[in-house]
């Protein structure tokens, strides 16, 4: 016969652990969904820098119809694998880049539409009016997409930059997005090239054949180097890891892959880092040599130190 005591011991035992199971469930927390920041800040020697998140969104079809058009399936499919990224489809990234010199407040690229670029910039802090120079790496449509509400301008206090190469090329193109957010502004554009500056500091540079005119832009402060590379590069493994691979929306595919190596081999040569308009959020991130190609680093606390 079991003894009194032992079997009180028994009941309290159970009972504890039917209290802590109901009071586990009733403190179960719902399902939030997945979430992603809409924007991150680091300082830049006197600069302050900001990337934003005007977007993102899963494509579903065959990535192989936009990346690595000249490559064999088979080949596309075991370099996906390696990285551990399925090749039926992939997250795509639009992130444009506010700078903040301490005197101007200047927006490089507007994203596909206002809406998301105008939100990514309240949660960053800034008001669209607060603009003061807006400078376009180049005329596709989710660069040049936030440029124009229902209402009128977007930025409303801003005056407006691009290449001169870029103008000439797009000007008789009769392209639908061009002459919705680009032909308003023809009279008002500030024409640059190569080399040139936006402000002491933000320096111009030639990063043809993704459009003939496109640009990336140097960033220098109190010693420190940034590089703005717009869409020289698309995707971390199948463009930048792979740079001869083509890209169906280079219009020059020759010239681009040149541009891709020369400045990957700079980044990875000097140990800058550099902010891609489709590198993975926040779109941050270093370049080493890998075999004959390189690898892409995402940045992690270096810009905090």
């Amino acid at each position: 016969m079991k003894s009194p005591l032992l079997l009180k011991r028994r009941s309290f035992i159970a009972g504890s652990s039917a209290l802590i199971s109901a009071t586990t469930a009733q403190a179960a927390a719902p399902f939030l969904g997945s979430s992603i920041s809409k924007f991150r800040r680091f300082t830049l020697g006197d600069f302050e820098v900001t990337t934003i998140l005007s977007g993102t969104r899963t494509i579903n079809n065959n990535p192989q119809e936009i990346f690595g058009l000249n490559v064999s399936k088979e080949n596309f499919s075991a370099v996906s694998l390696a990285n551990n990224i399925p090749d039926d489809k992939f997250q795509m990234f639009y992130t444009p880049t506010v700078i903040n010199t301490g005197d101007e407040l200047i927006l490089f690229d507007t994203g596909q539409n206002p809406e998301g670029t105008t939100l990514a910039l309240n949660a960053a802090g800034y008001k669209t009016e607060q603009i003061d120079k807006v400078v376009l790496t180049h005329f596709h449509s989710d660069h040049i997409g936030g440029l124009y509400t229902s209402t009128g301008r977007t930025f409303k206090n801003a005056s407006y930059y691009c290449g001169s190469l870029e103008l000439e090329e797009w000007d008789f193109s009769g392209d639908e997005n061009f002459e919705a957010k680009i032909r308003p502004l023809e009279d008002e554009l500030n024409m640059i090239d190569s080399g040139d500056d936006i402000v002491s500091g933000i320096t111009a540079m030639a990063a043809h054949g993704h459009t003939p005119g496109h640009l990336a832009f140097m960033i220098e402060s109190n010693g420190k180097q940034l590089m703005l590379g717009g869409d020289f590069a698309n995707h971390y493994v199948w463009s930048l890891a792979y740079p001869d691979w083509e890209l169906r929306f280079d219009r020059d595919r020759e010239m681009a892959a040149k541009t891709r190596r020369k400045l990957l081999g700079m980044l990875a040569v000097e140990r800058i880092p550099f902010v891609g308009y489709h590198m993975p959020w926040p779109g941050l991130g270093y370049v080493d040599t890998h075999k004959d190609g390189y690898h892409y680093v995402p940045a992690s606390y270096q810009m905090m130190l």
